[in-house]
This record gives C-alpha cells, structure tokens and sequence, in this order.
C-alpha cells in the first residue's frame, strides 16, 4: 500500500485541475526533505512534473521549482537535461518577455549544465522573440536576456541572475569558450564583451558566474593577446578593478595603472565575496601564461594591486592566489628557453566552476 505521502505526490497527475494544485503546493516542501518520493515507479512523478510545466501557471511554477529542487539528482538530472522534447519547451518559455517562471526557468537551466552532454545547447535553433532582438540560435538568446533582462528590463518578473551560473558551467567545454571569442554574425559582437561589465554588479550570483566564465576563457592561451588588447575583448580592467579597494599607490606605480584604475573614490570597496577575488586572481594567473601577457601586466603595475590585496584581505584560498602570480610576475625571464610555460589545457580540476550549493539551487 502506498503511503500518505506517496499518495500525495500521486495527486499532481489528477484530471482535476484543482486537486492537481493543491497537491503539488504541498509536495514542494518534500522536493527538498524527502526527494526519493519523486523517484518511484521509474521516475514515474517527474515526467508527470514535466508535464505539469505547461499546465496553468498556478501549477506550472510549483513544479519547475520542484524540478529544481530535484535536479540535483543525478538521476534525475539526467532524465531531465536529456530530454528533447522538455529542454524545447523550457528554452521556448524562459525568452518569452511574460514568462511569469522565468527565473525559476533560469535555475532550472543553471542545474541542467552540470550535465555534460548540455553543452550541445550551442547547436540547439529556435525562433527568437522580436522583444529580444537575436538570431536563431538558442546560446544568443539566452546571452542577450542576461544582457537585456537584468534588473527586469525585458521580463518585469525575471532578472535572468542564474543564466550567469549557465555560462560558467558550459565554459567548462572548449567549443563553449570558443564562442565566447568568436563575433557573432547577427550584431557583430563577441559574446564575453557583453558580459565583462558583469564583474561589477549588485547580484553576488551575476558576479560569480561571470568570474568564472571569464576564468574558463582564459583557459584559451591562444586567444590571450585578443583577451589583452585595449582593442578587443580588453578583460584587464574588468578584472583588476573588482578586487581594489580604496587603498593609495605610490604616484609612480599609479601612473602606469590602465587609466581605469586611477584616481578611484576613496570608498571604493573590493568585491565583497573572497571566492570571486580568487578567482579572478586566478585569472590574471592564467593571462601569465605567455612573456607577452607577463610583461604587460609588470608594466600596468598588477604587483602593487596584487600587494595590496594580500595585505586586506584575510582569506587562505584568496593569499595563496595572490602569491601564486607573485611567482609568475618575479620569474626570470633571462633564459628564452624556459620563458614560456606549457600550452594550458583545461583539465577537470582547474577548470571553474560554481560551487554546488550555489548551482543547485533549492528554492
């Protein structure tokens, strides 16, 4: 005999419309203490939730938080972020500019992307909205609501904050940071410029992700001089101004600073968060992966803001990172044989991703 609970979660399949909303408000507290409810009879529940995310929106919405919840899963994941038919209806809802469960939509996303075979959203089409202003291919229109719809510009309901945590998982494969590098050919601009002003915003979530998406990239040394140049992506000041605070420099090593970081307000304040000043400490590691990316940052005076940021800020991962390109930037670079460092791949545990608590997201 099934139990109370079993019986319950039974109910979000009823024909009736009303029983099916009150059982699924009162199964969305059990997605997270008891989750094994929703994977009897062969995840017979989650396909009745997947279901569920196209009935009225008083339903709709419990269950992709329920989904979100559960996605965690691996299961479940699976069984979600491989499912054709559901990834088309959950990419054709989160562009549409009245979704009322658009950031719900973005979780949900922001969990699907641990999946590794995720990373084929780069091939997926689909009929952009004429609100959005983007081409065909799906990738392009989930960057231009991050874009777009921050702070409910395009979606009055939705900030698209999570679509920042997508990026950086799917950064994690080579053909993604490609695309981040490549122009596209609908508006003639190269993705990463879109979302570089990121690194200083009020949303930690915006932020994070997109310091780690940023870190990814750089994982690409053959596109370090397009990452460098004042002319192309120019990723340095987006980089360096996020973990100064409003400590003074010498005259001397101010004058040589990228003119964005002079004569900064005397309460400029560093990023808030450590692990995001880790991380693109670690970036700037990875942009010393050439003499010319080496050089130029001696020039432009990193050291002293390197300095400065292991003297504030009391944190062991966040130190370590600082005294890991102090290494980089002191190296001697007399012997032209040992100036270069090996080409960097990306192996699976460099490469950055959001930590699970704040990809898998339980609302």
């Amino acid at each position: 005999m099934p139990t109370e609970l079993e019986e319950l979660v039974g109910f979000i399949a009823h024909p009736n419309p009303q029983i099916r909303q009150v059982a699924i408000v009162n199964c969305v507290p059990y997605s997270t203490t008891d989750p094994a409810l929703f994977k009897s009879e062969e995840l017979k529940p989650i396909k009745n939730l997947k279901i569920l995310t196209k009935d009225h929106p008083s339903v709709s919405e419990h269950a992709i938080n329920i989904l979100v919840n559960l996605s965690g899963d691996q299961e479940v994941l699976e069984s979600l972020a491989t499912d054709e038919g559901f990834l088309d209806t959950v990419f054709a809802r989160i562009v549409h500019p009245e979704e009322p469960s658009a950031n719900l939509l973005a979780m949900l996303l922001a969990n699907l992307s641990k999946w590794d075979g995720f990373k084929e959203v780069a091939k997926r089409k689909q009929q952009p909205p004429e609100q959005l202003g983007s081409d065909d291919s799906v990738l392009n229109q989930l960057m231009d609501l991050f874009v777009k719809g921050q702070d409910g510009s395009y979606n009055k309901k939705a900030d698209f904050d999570y679509l920042a945590y997508v990026f950086a998982d799917l950064s994690k494969h080579d053909e993604i940071r490609k695309y981040f590098l490549e122009t596209q050919k609908y508006d003639e601009v190269i993705p990463l410029t879109k979302i570089r002003v990121f690194t200083d915003h009020k949303s930690d979530i915006r932020r994070k992700g997109v310091a780690s998406t940023i870190k990814n990239v750089a994982f690409e040394v053959d596109a370090h001089p397009m990452l460098l140049s004042e002319d192309d992506i120019n990723i340095l000041p987006y980089i360096l101004l996020p973990i100064m605070g409003n400590e003074e420099y010498d005259v001397e090593e101010t004058m040589d600073m990228l003119p964005d970081l002079q004569l900064l307000p005397s309460d400029k304040k560093r990023d808030p968060d450590n692990s995001i000043v880790q991380t693109h400490i670690e970036t700037l590691t990875l942009l010393t992966t050439t003499r010319e990316g080496r050089e130029l940052q001696r020039q432009i005076k990193v050291y002293p803001i390197i300095r400065e940021t292991h003297l504030h800020v009391n944190d062991e991962g966040v130190q370590d990172a600082c005294e890991r390109i102090v290494q980089m930037l002191a190296r001697d670079e007399t012997d032209e044989n040992k100036t270069e460092l090996k080409a960097l791949e990306a192996p699976e545990s460099l490469v950055e991703e959001v930590d699970d608590d704040d990809a898998l997201v339980e609302v």
